[in-house]
């Protein structure tokens, strides 16, 4: 990924807010662990040392409790299947029959039980003439394993985009990307099926804020957007956004990805990083999307104008500014050099 200080300007409201950014940055993200009654779908921590880099997160379909995930660039074709009753990894599986991954940011699975992997981002603030999704079933079986993908190329009708959003509709199985920009992203709907042998161009249908990761809920009817500090959720009908509302989201140093629950109860943020955390916060009406969100019991949970952090507005302004500054401007320079 790559981010800069607008992103932060941006979605930073209210000293609350400031105020737990800033403390975030300087002291790094409470760890949930492992939550103690052993249930699945709860707080958890991402323990595998080689998933250092978590930037798209789905609840498995088949296997209650399981998460896929995978790394940012320079990793390869893996994917990684992560119990959250643990935070271990329960298989690996290499995807064959692809290129070589170049930034991939974000997974979501498909009504007819497939994994959508998407090859979508780009740090060269769109540059790239195309990038590419993956598709493959998702294993009846965990365990390391290497599997047959299908490689889509896609290109956006109105020129290249950076994006980190690919959510795929519950019902309709077609695919939605939201774009990255400073001067906000958009939302673009893909064909009604992914076609291999051809350019598959999607086309700008909606307007969104700096986007991160989003999420369909199960029943289709709510489409999820978070951000590096807040998340959004909308109505979504007939391929469109509808009405929008702000949903409670967990201050996480990185923020990178979000999912629902299978059943729908609950929102998961996941962040980057090693021994990365995965926060659930619960939706009130399970996956009716009624906007309403309320912490999860998560050591990082809060809403966005949250009340759980107070200090001084004018010094956490101050200190996540200058100190993000300086971490993304590190990052993007490693990125590009």
């Amino acid at each position: 990924m790559t981010v800069d200080t607008w992103a932060m300007r941006s979605y930073l409201t209210g000293p609350a807010s400031l105020g737990a950014a800033a403390l975030l940055l300087f002291l790094g993200t409470a760890s949930p662990a492992v939550a103690a009654d052993g249930k699945a779908d709860r707080d958890f921590t991402i323990e595998d040392p080689r998933i250092t880099e978590s930037s798209g997160l789905a609840a498995s379909s088949r296997h209650p409790g399981i998460y896929w995930t995978h790394n940012d660039s320079d990793d390869g074709p893996y994917v990684f299947a992560v119990d959250s009753r643990t935070g271990k990894t329960v298989a690996t599986v290499r995807m064959r029959g692809v290129g070589e991954p170049r930034d991939v940011e974000a997974i979501s699975i498909g009504p007819d039980g497939d994994i959508y992997v998407g090859d979508i981002g780009d740090n060269l603030n769109g540059s790239w003439d195309h990038v590419w999704i993956y598709r493959f079933p998702e294993p009846k079986e965990l365990r390391d394993a290497t599997v047959s993908a299908t490689q889509y190329d896609v290109k956006y009708a109105d020129g290249p985009r950076d994006a980190e959003a690919l959510m795929v509709h519950p019902k309709t199985g077609r695919v939605y990307i939201a774009s990255k920009n400073e001067d906000g992203g958009g939302l673009y709907e893909g064909p009604a099926e992914l076609t291999t042998g051809a350019t598959n161009t999607f086309r700008r249908v909606g307007e969104v804020p700096w986007v991160t990761d989003g999420a369909f809920s199960p029943d289709g009817r709510s489409l999820v957007l978070r951000s590096y500090f807040s998340a959004r959720m909308y109505d979504f009908a007939d391929g469109r956004l509808g009405d929008d509302r702000s949903v409670s989201a967990p201050f996480q140093r990185q923020a990178e990805s979000v999912t629902y629950t299978a059943d729908g109860s609950a929102l998961m943020f996941g962040s980057e990083g090693e021994q990365s955390d995965v926060a659930r916060v619960d939706v009130e009406g399970g996956d009716q999307g009624d906007g309403k969100a309320s912490s999860g019991g998560s050591a990082s949970g809060g809403g966005d104008g949250g009340d759980g952090v107070q200090g001084n507005a004018a010094l956490g302004a101050v200190a996540v500014v200058g100190v993000a500054a300086v971490w993304f401007a590190l990052k993007r320079r490693r990125r590009q050099g």
